[in-house]
């Protein structure tokens, strides 16, 4: 009787189990989401990597920035990198991420659409299409520490002369609508991407586009006060320093990162980095020495920088020789763009944000062409591998981006001037931005 009781009551059961879970559907994932295929290597990688990227923005940039403006000015410096990693954070979650990394329907090959409004559906099992084996949730934060960095880069051509509140607003607007397009471009599946233009790690999306808004910047703001005819030397040297060595150590967050996995490319983009690094610094101190009699702090300092700028777009795509003549040769242009440039030129470009990431940007995109090679990656293949036409689809996606970049940068400080008022008053600039921006001082 107890057997035919339970054969009874499973008959009846089951039916209904079955009918309700077949009655629950699965859900539906945007275009540019896939189900989590999660491995634990990728993951803590990736976990890492972000946290690395963050540093190279505060404390790094921060303090490199920092010790490089005069004393009157040091924390409102430092400050702005603190505040624009709190304003892009909630910015990105909101929006960034979805016009940068989603499906835009119709528009997507210019901008990408709203799946990810308010990072809704972005949920435990499910990764990008870029990262399928790391969760979705550390592939768009560590796309968010490339996003904070971007517009942080541009701080250091207006050093010293922009209202706080015009710095809020302007880069607010600029990441809606420069950087998330260009990044959708290049690495969301948009129409730059589509084209084969090669950039690992944001050669393009971050520097080069960074460099580019601070020149707009430094032309529209004009000259500081006192320019040319007032001591303007670094305060603090020591914090450059520190700064730097920070955004050094950093970069390997950034470059081998964007693997997005926990593998031989990630090596080879680590090997890569350092290489380059170590390259420019050396090409740099050289030329300094020979043209300024002495090789300074500063010169060191920035013939580093010059050289993680130029080899991040190629870190994934060459060999080691390859790495080393990016380093060697981006120390050499980089000094010729932030000291020969600036004096020809007479723009005050105040910490060579154009000079260094700008030029910098733009040498690592073209050498990308030139010594990319499919024995590293196989979707890059350049110049000294029989694809010579690789340097003009660099050179194609220079132009789009930083064409684009110039005329919407300049668009956005005319609307900001006119609504806020871009620059402190002769007075306050005087005064310093320290005290007449937050009412504080560094003792």
């Amino acid at each position: 009787m107890k057997r035919l009781m339970a054969f009874i009551l499973t008959s009846l059961l089951l039916p209904a189990a079955a009918y309700a879970q077949a009655t629950v559907p699965e859900p539906v994932l945007p275009a540019h989401a896939v189900k989590l295929q999660l491995n634990s290597g990728d993951t803590s990688w990736m976990l890492m990597s972000t946290a690395l990227v963050l540093l190279m923005t505060i404390p790094g940039l921060a303090l490199f920035y920092a010790g490089m403006v005069r004393k009157k000015n040091i924390l409102a410096t430092a400050a702005q990198s603190f505040a624009i990693t709190a304003v892009i954070t909630v910015l990105w979650a909101i929006i960034g991420y979805s016009l940068s990394f989603t499906n835009g329907g119709a528009n997507h090959a210019f901008v990408g659409g709203l799946d990810r409004l308010f990072l809704h559906g972005l949920m435990p099992g499910v990764a990008h299409s870029l990262a399928p084996t790391i969760p979705e949730s550390v592939f768009m934060t560590f796309q968010m520490t490339f996003a904070i960095i971007t517009p942080a880069l541009i701080c250091g051509a207006f050093a010293d002369r922009m209202k706080f509140s015009a710095l809020l607003a302007f880069m607010t607007l600029w990441l809606l609508l420069v950087y998330a397009p260009v990044a959708h471009w290049v690495w969301g599946g948009g129409f730059l991407g589509s084209m084969g233009v090669l950039d690992f790690a944001g050669g393009t999306v971050v520097h080069f586009n960074a460099g580019i808004a601070g020149l707009v910047c430094t032309l529209v703001l004009g000259h500081r006060t006192g320019y040319g005819s007032e001591e303007m030397s670094p305060h603090n040297l020591l914090y450059a320093l520190m700064g730097a060595s920070l955004l050094w150590v950093g970069w390997y967050g950034f470059n081998a990162g964007s693997a997005v996995a926990a593998n031989d490319l990630a090596g080879i983009a680590m090997m890569n980095t350092q290489i380059a690094a170590a390259a420019a610094t050396v090409s740099w101190m050289f030329v300094e020495w020979a043209f300024a009699k002495k090789p300074s702090v500063l010169g060191l300092l920035s013939g580093a920088v010059a050289g993680l700028v130029a080899i991040t777009p190629a870190a994934g795509f060459v060999a080691p020789d390859g790495a080393l003549m990016i380093g060697l040769i981006a120390g050499v242009v980089c000094y010729i763009g932030a000291v020969w440039m600036k004096k020809l030129f007479g723009y005050d470009d105040s910490l060579d944000a154009f000079g260094i990431h700008g030029v910098g940007g733009a040498v690592g995109a073209v050498l990308t062409g030139v010594f990319a090679t499919s024995s590293i990656n196989s979707l890059g293949k350049g110049l000294i591998d029989g694809n010579p036409d690789q340097i003009y689809t660099q050179l194609l996606g220079l132009g789009y981006a930083g064409l684009y970049c110039a005329v919407v940068t300049f668009i956005i400080l005319m609307f900001v001037g006119a609504t806020l008022g871009l620059r402190v008053s002769p007075e306050e600039e005087m005064e310093g931005l320290d005290v007449t921006q937050h009412g504080e001082r560094v003792h």
